[in-house]
């Protein structure tokens, strides 16, 4: 029998994406509430990130 090696994750590790990913959604609820203009791009791009990344890791299962 082999002895399998769990790599023990830090707390940076686990929530780094997670973070990421909220500061952008922030960034673009904020763009789509305070600018115009160039501003209206950057909140689509920024909110439609996450709906991206879950269509992504769901058709990954």
């Amino acid at each position: 029998m082999t002895a399998v090696r769990v790599k023990r994750q830090s707390v940076r590790d686990i929530f780094k994406w997670p973070l990421v990913i909220a500061v952008l959604s922030t960034v673009g609820l904020l763009s789509a509430l305070l600018g115009d203009g160039i501003w209206d791009g950057l909140s689509w791009a920024a909110l439609a990130l996450p709906v991206l990344l879950y269509g992504i890791f769901t058709r990954r299962r």
